[in-house]
């Protein structure tokens, strides 16, 4: 989990292409969370040490020697990265982060963020990846404001891990006859700040015409997103595919949403390196496919019903 559009910073976030219903067992609780960090929330947590895991001596020497890599990630997308009602990280993200730990030999600690301000800890040093359904991006590659067009950072490498797209979805049965983006001038729409789906609201605002335009209404999170949307703030909302496909399964026991039209914007999701970190990158897409071929990467999206956004192997900036 915007995308997390573009899902973020500096440029667009989108997310999944053809992805199945999320099917998840169990009732998981969405909600807010305030910044602090925790190590990764799969159900199998605890990483081998790094003389004994098998791509250890790629990593730096730094975080070899630490144990620990700093994850910034935006844990309000279900089910990409979320809390659960126990208050522990979970989702697609850690499970996939727990699993190349054992690899590396390190543990992802899980730091909580707000999306669009991820690329700017990493670049600060805050964190050591940024992984947070954050949709790879030439903008982002680049460091460049997909807004302005202007240069605002050096930009990051991405390690690219699955597949996304992004849905527009309404309160259920009352669907204002939105069907297509270019349905939506003339009506409100919720999104997260710094995703895809703002960037997309915004291009198809520009197309409008009669007088008509879309009023974009932006939030911190895609929580408080929904919450405007079911409240009747809004016509209706827009996350990635996996988010959108959640929220109207859980949302009020599933009474809440409901998606329209089709997935578009199919990018990849990435794992974002600061340029000048190589090793880290590289260290990163060796342990991502490792998990690809011993099965670990597939069981995971298989257990959160994303099976269809899968990658057969790790690609260094991918996106376009």
């Amino acid at each position: 989990m915007t995308a997390r559009s573009t899902r973020r910073t500096t440029a667009a976030h989108s997310r999944l292409a053809a992805v199945g219903a999320i099917a998840v067992a169990g009732a998981l609780l969405l909600t807010g969370c305030g910044d602090q960090t925790e190590n990764s929330g799969s159900d199998s947590t605890d990483t081998t040490s790094a003389s004994a895991a098998p791509l250890a001596d790629k990593l730096p020497k730094a975080i070899r020697d630490a144990g620990v890599i700093k994850v910034g990630s935006d844990i309000a997308y279900a089910p990409v990265e979320f809390k659960d009602s126990a208050g522990k990280t979970v989702g697609i993200d850690p499970d996939l982060a727990a699993a190349m730990g054992k690899q590396l030999g390190v543990t992802f600690a899980f730091e909580n963020g707000t999306f669009d301000t991820l690329i700017t800890g990493l670049r600060s040093d805050r964190y050591d990846i940024a992984m947070s359904a954050m949709t790879d991006t030439k903008d982002r590659q680049e460091g460049v404001d997909s807004d302005t067009g202007k240069k605002v950072g050096e930009g990051v490498d991405f390690v690219d891990y699955f597949t996304a797209g992004v849905s527009i979805y309404t309160k259920k049965g009352d669907d204002q006859g939105i069907k297509t983006w270019s349905d939506l001038c003339g009506k409100k729409i919720v999104v997260q700040r710094g995703t895809v789906s703002e960037d997309l609201a915004k291009a198809e605002a520009k197309k409008c015409t009669g007088g008509k335009t879309i009023s974009i209404q932006a939030f911190d999170n895609d929580q408080q997103a929904q919450t405007r949307l079911r409240a009747g703030g809004a016509d209706a909302g827009s996350s990635d595919f996996p988010v959108a496909a959640y929220a109207v399964k859980t949302s009020g026991g599933g009474n809440d949403f409901q998606l329209v039209g089709e997935q578009v914007e199919a990018a990849p999701y990435g794992i974002a390196v600061d340029k000048g970190n190589t090793q880290l990158r590289d260290a990163l897409k060796a342990a991502l496919d490792a998990i690809i071929a011993n099965g670990e990467y597939e069981k995971i999206i298989t257990k959160w019903g994303v099976a269809d956004g899968a990658v057969k192997e790790a690609t260094i900036n991918g996106g376009k």
